[in-house]
């Protein structure tokens, strides 16, 4: 076949008909800017990923690379003799809006109601003569700032090698495969549904819910022949080959049309996106990829010191292993680590829905807590990292999603939350604005028990980003979910009065501390902390939007009169319930009490805390112990940098890192954080792959708007030079920070819409004024 792009023959499939960048929302994607057409630039040692085995198709969970362009995603085996690729669509979900409560009060939780993120699609290249065991010289490698898996082997004296990135311009993933040497490849390429729909160039399927999906895929070669051989594509003696794979759904974040596009052809629409992305070479196709990733990787970067050679001599997995037998830090690595949850982020959230518990990533149809959105704590914790880590427009999924939701949210809770068989409904006989479910889906759905404070996590996230990156669009945006959760909060609130104590103050009603605990329990410090939290971040909106004055002094009234949580006299912690004694587990996962903690910051080590509300959330923070699952040492580990324990914080990184072998929480061969519930079976969440890294950051930059302390938490093993460039500040700034024996030597402070900030080190500190845009670099820090 012709290997000139405008006159490749391509195989034949539905013609195109419209326009891309017309198509809906989700699943569109307007012709690609082209860069010119240079060489793809090389990928750096340090950013990039290498093993010396491909993954076990038996278990892509723990081996299977992840690709994204956060839409599409796929775990890819790299095989030589059978390349596998598990291909996910952001919104290939089961079940529906699940609007009803069972018996005990909870929103039905399984696959048929609720429903469950699922795969999309399995493609399979089948090279014959190819296997592991005919072929030599194999290695992989993930290149972390081009967003490019790739591998390559020996066989017959030929250098072969394969390319696989997905795209976001061209809204596709694309293998390319290549050799040096005079070699040829052989073989098929079957595209397979994974909901019985069997195999074919491309399919099409609904689910019972009314959502609709299809997948396509195409291929051209060099040299040889490519052709469609019944349900497979054939090909034969190509120098090169290039499969180019789409697929995706008729979702549409729109509540009004219950979130479908009736008129949105899946599979035609996957027809057309492969058909346009194979008119253009692999190269092209390779430098539109690389050119928009690296506009988003390159915004953030890090160094934390330099590994030994003969770290540097070990393959990524033995790098891991070596470093949790020896105990000996590997700043590189570790670096490596942060940056490979600043690719998941990438890959996986942009331009579609947020990040649930597994990603974009799965194995099967059947993920565990159906790969869902957890309100306690998971989702919050995905967003931790985009703002901190240089990666602002990723958090936009989190934001599109909530707003998308609303609608369904506040009409779940005006017709179910007062329902009797509700444990936890208002005892005021009030209702009104929104909640949620511990679990949601993107159906406008709930799952499992209601979660009354998840509104309030929620939207602090939310503001968060805000103050990040201060917008009056993005707050007018945001403005309705923070006004609907403190009209929620107002209907709920109980007043009481204290023990001893003449004054009343107000609590919230009947909940569960997640997840332990009495399942009753009025006043929790996890419900009071958010709520306090929530109610100071609406008046800040109302006031700079000018808007709901007298309502905005209602809520302040309201807040002047929360309870804030005590140090209980008889364990010397902070209480979890108003009660002084434990009532829950003592080193149970979660740090719901210490939300004001991390990722709030009512609670904090410069003097502004009262010492015995400090000591009491160290003491509960130390009482909940060192070792947990990987998301609960990823919160562990940001509590403690915001201690300034950098000894204990980077304990808990090294806890995270070490491998999952044995039945213990840790990193998979593929850097996936697992924890094994059972010898042989792994249970991935994405979480801790993303709370880790933003952790690691709060060790060396913390902020909230009007302050920025500089190397906070710093570990010995990072102290003896390191830089990082980028790093999100609250307030609206960004920050390049330079150290050298546990110093700074220099720190750049640029306005992205703050004015006014406070930079300390020690006892220095310097107060800066910047116009939008402007910067400023600040030397002689250290006192």
């Amino acid at each position: 076949m012709d290997s000139n792009p405008p006159r490749r023959s391509l195989l034949a499939l539905a013609a195109a008909t419209g326009a891309l960048a017309a198509l809906p929302a989700y699943t569109a994607t307007a012709a690609p800017r082209r860069p010119a057409a240079s060489a793809v630039p090389a990928g750096e040692t340090r950013h990039t990923l290498w093993w010396r085995a491909p993954a076990d198709g038996t278990s892509m969970i723990e081996q299977g690379l992840p690709v994204g362009n956060g839409r599409l995603g796929a775990l890819t085996s790299n095989d030589p003799g059978r390349e596998l690729l598990l291909i996910t669509d952001a919104t290939m979900w089961t079940g529906g809006l699940n609007d009803t409560l069972d018996a005990d009060g909870q929103f039905p939780y399984g696959r048929d109601e609720f429903g469950s993120f699922t795969l999309l699609a399995r493609l399979t290249v089948e090279l014959p003569g190819h296997d592991l065991s005919a072929v030599s010289d194999y290695r992989r490698t993930l290149d972390l700032a081009r967003g490019l898996v790739s591998c390559s082997y020996t066989r017959s004296g030929v250098t072969y090698r394969r390319e696989i990135f997905a795209s976001r311009p061209d809204d596709v993933i694309v293998l390319h495969f290549s050799q040096s040497g005079g070699g040829r490849h052989s073989g098929t390429v079957v595209l397979e549904g994974t909901h019985g729909e069997g195999e074919g160039v491309s399919f099409g399927g609904a689910f019972p819910g009314g959502l609709r999906y299809g997948a396509a895929v195409t291929a051209h070669g060099s040299g040889g022949r490519v052709r469609v051989d019944g349900t497979r594509i054939a090909f034969t003696d190509c120098r090169d080959l290039t499969v180019v794979v789409s697929g995706g759904t008729n979702y549409k974040p729109d509540a009004a049309t219950h979130y479908r596009d009736p008129s949105l052809d899946p599979e035609h629409l996957a027809r057309t996106k492969v058909r346009a992305a194979a008119g253009h070479s692999a190269a092209t196709l390779l430098r539109t990829h690389v050119a928009d990733h690296r506009d988003l990787f390159e915004q953030f970067d890090l160094t934390l010191g330099t590994s030994t050679d003969d770290q540097r001599s070990l393959d990524t997995w033995e790098r891991i292993r070596a470093r949790a037998r020896d105990g000996a830090p590997d700043p590189e690595l570790e670096a490596a680590y942060l940056q490979y949850g600043r690719y998941l982020t990438l890959a996986g959230s942009r331009g579609s829905l947020p990040l649930g518990l597994q990603g974009l990533w799965l194995d099967g149809n059947d993920p565990d807590w159906m790969g869902d959105y957890h309100t306690d704590i998971n989702i919050q914790m995905n967003y931790w990292l985009a703002d901190r880590a240089g990666l602002p427009q990723c958090f936009d999924a989190l934001t599109d999603y909530c707003l998308a939701q609303l609608p369904s949210w506040t009409d779940l809770t005006r017709r179910l939350f007062n329902d009797p068989r509700n444990r936890y409904r208002n005892s005021t006989g009030k209702n009104a604005g929104w909640t949620v479910a511990i679990s949601t889906n993107p159906h406008g759905g709930n799952g499992w028990w209601w979660h009354p404070a998840g509104n309030a996590w929620l939207c602090a996230t939310l503001w968060e980003h805000y103050e990040y990156r201060p917008s009056r669009a993005y707050l007018e945006r945001i403005y309705p979910l923070l006004k609907g959760a403190c009209e929620f909060w107002e209907a709920r609130l109980l007043t009481t009065t204290l023990p001893g104590e003449s004054r009343e103050v107000l609590i919230a009603d009947s909940d569960w501390s997640p997840e332990h605990g009495p399942l009753d329990a009025k006043g929790i410090t996890y419900a009071q902390e958010l709520v306090w939290a929530l109610f100071g971040q609406y008046g800040t909106a109302a006031a700079e939007l000018r808007r709901d004055t007298g309502y905005a002094e209602t809520i302040a009234g309201l807040r002047e009169r929360l309870y804030l949580p005590e140090v209980s006299p008889k364990t010397g912690w902070l209480e979890e319930w108003m009660s002084p004694d434990n009532l829950g587990e003592t080193t149970h996962r979660h740090l719901s009490p210490l939300v004001g903690l991390f990722p709030g910051d009512r609670i904090r080590p410069d003097g502004s805390t009262p010492k015995e509300l400090l000591d009491g959330a160290t003491a509960l923070l130390a009482a909940r112990g060192m070792n947990s699952f990987g998301w609960a040492n990823a919160w562990r580990g940001a509590c403690w940098a915001r201690l300034k324990d950098a000894g204990k914080a980077y304990q808990l990184l090294e806890n995270n890192l070490r491998p999952s072998t044995g039945g213990t929480n840790g990193t998979a061969f593929n850097l996936f954080d697992i924890y094994e519930v059972e010898r042989g079976r792994g249970i991935f969440q994405i979480d801790a792959n993303l709370g880790t890294p933003a952790a690691m950051i709060e060790m060396l930059v913390q902020s909230r708007p009007g302050h920025v302390e500089l190397l906070p938490a710093l570990p010995e093993a990072w102290a003896d030079r390191g830089s990082v460039r980028g790093a999100g500040v609250r307030g609206g700034f960004v920050l390049d920070l330079s150290w050298r024996h546990g110093r700074p030597v220099e720190a750049t402070v640029r306005s992205v819409g703050g004015r006014a900030t406070t930079v300390t080190y020690g006892g220095t500190t310097r107060r800066i004024r910047l116009a939008p845009g402007g910067s400023v670099t600040l030397r002689n820090l250290a006192p």
